[in-house]
């Protein structure tokens, strides 16, 4: 199905009926992946019908509450603390934790570094004359603390994992210097390949060195605690590790609450005043505010407490149950796929699908006409999949599918080496051509097919291209890529004499 155009738009002279402009947004959604069908593995949580009704009338209770000023809705304030302490308590807090809600992962994660900056700079007065503060952090870290240390002159220090895709400890212990480390990294589970890195000896490092370390729980923060419990093999990752400082959850993953709803844990108050901000002397007043956004949507904070009590700890458990098991009917199905196998060792229902043998961007294009919607990875290449309730009743059709899918790739071992060359080659090539040469011939691969507002359809040949630019230009494409996403789409051509 094509998608919608965006065209350039004036605000409409006067209003349309209410059944109209609804009916309006009910046919543009026809267009959307089918998530309450299980058909996305990424960007949707759904834990059934019920659920989400149950939701929709928590959020619109607090519709057009702001938690920017608790005293004026002291409910919200009662809402959230609460929130955060239940979420606290499971990840191992005690009366000393204490925190935030967000809008995501993203938001919390730029609190985390905000806030070891900030700790940073106090306890090393006149440091930034010899560097900015640094952040260690694992290649397969979340790109948001990429965008922190953008954002907040933190200077990322990456290092690499080993093979089972899970942070290297004797890298990262090089890494770290006394001086300039204001902040270790580690994830619970990474989104890559959905391992667990390991917590307790990043967190001993961290300690010994005297900084401060945070575990990226987005993902696993309301799943890794009900898989420990259902008997599965979980690393230790939370508060409970000495050494662990901060961590962070989405409640609008795993723990199924409405969007945007996300928590950062401190494992004592006076690390979190470094995240708060403040301003005394504005003629509007005095404002402070203890994250990043002013305004805070009321109905996600009421929504993440309803359907916390809504489900309870029995209730996480038994979803967490159904969730396992049909990963476990996934990867088991998987490896009686000849040529696909899971990557790594995953810790719970986040993974990745690889191939020695088959081009997998295009084992994911065959998916894709299918109707499935999944994220396309790189180094190594492969197919994610996060599971969810949803998938509870469309894991057969999905492996089926995939199936299908692999037997119309045929092995490609020749043909990837053959690949592996031609694309090396275009780098050596790309790198002699004038930069703007460059530029106009990326833009021109990633202009995508007609009706595609800009965006290749096909993954498997755009991925092969942009793995053969220079990091500058595959930069360059990418932004020009979001740059089209984000603008209405060019009118069509104007039929003339000769043309269809």
């Amino acid at each position: 199905m094509s998608r919608p155009i965006a065209e350039p738009k004036s605000l409409p002279p006067q209003g349309a009926p209410a059944d109209e402009v609804l009916a309006t947004l009910a046919d543009l959604r026809e267009q959307d992946v089918r998530w309450r069908d299980g058909r996305a593995w990424c960007l949707v949580f759904h834990a059934g019908e019920e659920l989400e009704a149950f939701l929709q009338r928590a959020y619109l209770l607090y519709f057009s509450e702001n938690g920017l000023n608790p005293t004026a809705f002291p409910s919200l304030r009662k809402l959230e603390i609460e929130v955060v302490s239940m979420v606290g308590r499971l990840l191992g807090g005690d009366e000393q934790t204490v925190g935030n809600m967000t809008t995501g992962g993203t938001e919390s994660i730029l609190m985390a570094v905000k806030t070891a900056r900030d700790r940073w700079t106090a306890s090393h007065p006149g440091r930034w004359l010899r560097g900015a503060p640094e952040m260690v952090l694992p290649v397969s870290a979340h790109p948001a603390f990429e965008k922190a240390a953008h954002y907040f002159g933190v200077r990322p220090v990456h290092i690499p994992v080993d093979e089972d895709f899970r942070a290297s400890v004797p890298a990262a212990r090089r890494a770290v210097t006394r001086n300039n480390t204001a902040l270790i990294v580690g994830s619970a589970p990474s989104y890559p390949q959905g391992v667990v890195d390991p917590i307790e000896e990043l967190a001993a490092l961290a300690r010994e060195r005297g900084t401060l370390m945070h575990v990226d729980a987005c993902v696993g923060g309301m799943m890794l605690p009900f898989v420990r419990e259902l008997g599965y093999p979980v690393a230790p990752f939370d508060l409970r590790v000495p050494g662990v400082t901060s961590i962070s959850v989405d409640l609008h993953k795993y723990g199924y609450a409405a969007k945007g709803a996300s928590v950062i844990l401190y494992r004592d108050p006076e690390l979190r005043r470094h995240q708060f901000f403040a301003c005394t002397d504005w003629p509007g007043g005095i404002y402070v505010s203890p994250t990043m956004t002013g305004t805070r949507a009321g109905g996600a904070i009421a929504a993440a407490w309803a359907i916390m009590h809504r489900l309870g700890h029995d209730g996480y458990l038994a979803i967490a149950r159904e969730v396992m098991q049909t990963t476990r009917e996934l990867q088991a199905g998987v490896e009686q796929i000849e040529g696909i196998e899971v990557l790594g060792r995953p810790a719970m229902s986040v993974m990745a699908l690889g191939s020695r043998s088959h081009d997998i961007y295009r084992v994911g294009d065959q998916l894709t006409a299918r109707g499935w919607h999944l994220d396309r990875q790189q180094h190594p290449p492969s197919l994610h999949l996060t599971v969810n309730r949803a998938h509870c009743a469309s894991a057969h059709a999905f492996l089926a599918d995939l199936r299908e899918a692999v037997a119309r790739c045929p092995e490609q071992r020749v043909r990837r080496l053959l690949g592996q060359s031609a694309m090396a080659a275009a780098g050596a090539a790309a790198r002699l051509l004038p930069s703007s040469l460059l530029r106009r011939l990326s833009r021109s691969v990633t202009r995508g097919e007609p009706g595609g507002a800009g965006v290749p359809r096909r993954s498997a040949a755009m991925y092969g291209l942009m793995a053969a630019l220079p990091e500058g230009d595959l930069h360059q494409v990418v932004v020009d890529v979001l740059d089209r996403l984000t603008r209405p789409d060019p009118p069509p051509p104007a039929s003339g004499p000769g043309q269809p």
